[in-house]
């Protein structure tokens, strides 16, 4: 007889029966809410020959949007973990060294279900609705793949050899093949409950057209109807506000913005503020608690001494161990760039740090050589100096490798705001007097604006972007930060030029003909 212990072949045919009745289960209920939908759709359709839908339907429904996103993701997490589970009794629990009794094997899947969860977190790709489709798919794809790898180490670990990898392969081909189908249901009832919200926008001295263009590539989430000058009356500007779901407030004086959230506060009205530097620093700071009045602070220092010390230590562990394992990646590249054009691999640039501090950032040359022999540019997308393999160095952010040599000498840390150019910073500092704020830290390999905007966003946001950052420095949001900057990396999103080209082919103009 086998020394290994036999497991009960009903333990694992009532493994497979759950699991199967929780696929039909999910399925009933799936077309059951779509029938349902259905008719609430014709019903809305035509509810001019009905009674007619109060106008606090739509807030009354509204409280049950997180709702239905956790049990969206619930649904999703309980199909990967049974995936686990089935592959785990199937492929691994009789094949360790020493198999685990009844408890152990629960304490593997739940282990597999907390990963799956901090890694889809991470990654947002558990946000029914808020994300574009190919968005939620990506991120939810990378995060199944980073589960299953540390799972299969994990799972190696324990039978002290390395298991067979084909069985958490199949799982993540599986695992991918059931996302679409989750994506597409669970986005098709979350915008049938919730259609894109009709919203108005007042603007004050900055134009508000670049944000609208924005806003205008969800029209699945948002519906701009109408926009309003700060300029004009109180009472027209309530008016506009009555007549829609919300309301988009945009760079206007603070006293009529005041009036205007206020307002909007009593009649439960939705609010998206594009926010001022002074909105952000407020934003990051202290609730003082000595007194019976409210009283908040704002340090204005940057990092505190212990933020700067387990940050520094996080940069040189980081910086080591990340350089060893991109070293195979900077040979392959080194050989590219020389064998393109034959020029330096490396290129070096002054650049702006932590008070203003100036040094040489070092980068993979991804532009000709002697491309500012006119002086210094900034690049754009479509730039004619960048390489061919600069375009792909760029478009992966791997011409960003070699300043792990600036965070071991403590030029840079691993996050923070991007180095800029001494005359360019001069340049946005005449338009932007903020523009200076963001070197309360270090600049950094990656930061908060790269992951959050896109290759052409303009200064004035990636300054916000940055200092938000500074304002809600933690450890754990540098860690959020470098894994969304490996999702980035490995699905780089478009930026706003390429955006634009994409709508005028989609919907191009129309040319009007003479009669």
């Amino acid at each position: 007889m086998d020394s290994k212990r036999l497991r009960p072949v009903g333990m694992r045919l009532g493994i497979y029966r759950k699991s199967l009745t929780l696929g039909v289960h999910f399925a009933i209920i799936s077309l059951c809410i779509c029938r349902k939908l259905q008719e609430q759709s014709y019903f809305e359709e035509n509810r001019q020959v009905y009674v007619k839908m109060p106008e606090n339907k739509r807030k009354d429904r509204d409280q049950y949007k997180r709702l239905y996103s956790l049990l969206a993701a619930v649904v999703l997490l309980g199909i990967f973990t049974a995936g686990f589970g089935l592959v785990w009794y199937s492929c691994f629990s009789d094949t360790i060294l020493l198999p685990f009794y009844r408890r152990g094997n629960w304490v593997m899947i739940a282990i597999y279900a907390v990963l799956m969860i901090l890694f889809s977190s991470v990654f947002g790709g558990l946000k029914t609705g808020y994300l574009k489709r190919t968005d939620t798919f990506y991120s939810q794809s990378l995060s199944m793949l980073c589960v299953n790898v540390v799972t299969y180490f994990q799972i190696s670990l324990i039978a002290r050899d390395f298991v067979d990898a084909v069985p958490l392969v199949l799982l993540t081909l599986a695992d991918i093949a059931v996302l679409p189908v989750w994506i597409l249901i669970t986005n098709q009832l979350y915008f049938t409950l919730y259609p894109p919200r009709r919203l108005v926008i007042i603007y004050g001295e900055r134009a508000a057209a670049e944000l609208v263009t924005k806003m205008s590539r969800r029209v699945d989430k948002y519906m701009i109807c109408e926009s309003v000058s700060a300029d004009k009356p109180w009472t027209e500007m309530q008016e506009a506000i009555d007549r829609y779901e919300g309301v988009i407030l945009c760079d206007m004086p603070g006293q009529l913005r005041n009036d205007i959230l206020k307002y909007c506060f009593a009649r439960r009205t939705r609010v998206y503020v594009a926010p001022k530097i002074s909105d952000i620093i407020i934003r990051g700071a202290e609730e003082i608690r000595l007194f019976d009045t409210p009283l908040l602070l704002c340090r204005n220092s940057g990092l505190s001494l212990e933020q700067r010390f387990v940050k520094r230590a996080f940069d040189l562990v980081f910086a080591i161990v990340v350089g060893i394992l991109c070293l195979p990646i900077s040979l392959i590249v080194a050989l590219c760039i020389k064998l393109e054009d034959g020029g330096p691999v490396l290129y070096k640039q002054k650049r702006l740090t932590i008070d203003d501090k100036v040094f040489n950032v070092y980068k993979f040359r991804s532009m000709i050589q002697n491309a500012e022999a006119n002086g210094p540019q900034l690049a754009t997308e479509s730039d004619n100096r960048i390489t061919r393999v600069g375009k792909v160095l760029r478009k992966c952010r791997l011409d960003e490798i070699p300043q792990l040599l600036n965070i071991l000498k403590g030029d840079m840390s691993v996050v923070g705001p991007r180095p800029e150019r001494p005359e360019l910073a001069l340049q946005y500092e005449e338009t932007m007097p903020e523009f200076d704020f963001r070197l309360r830290v270090k600049a950094g390999l990656t930061g908060y604006a790269q992951v959050t905007g896109l290759y052409d966003t303009i200064p004035y946001d990636k300054l916000k972007m940055d200092m938000m950052y500074i304002e809600q420095y933690s450890l754990l949001l540098d860690l959020r930060i470098i894994m969304m900057t490996l999702k980035i990396a490995l699905f780089p999103g478009e930026s706003n030029e390429e955006a634009k080209l994409h709508e005028q082919q989609i919907n191009p103009p129309i040319n009007e003909k003479e009669d």
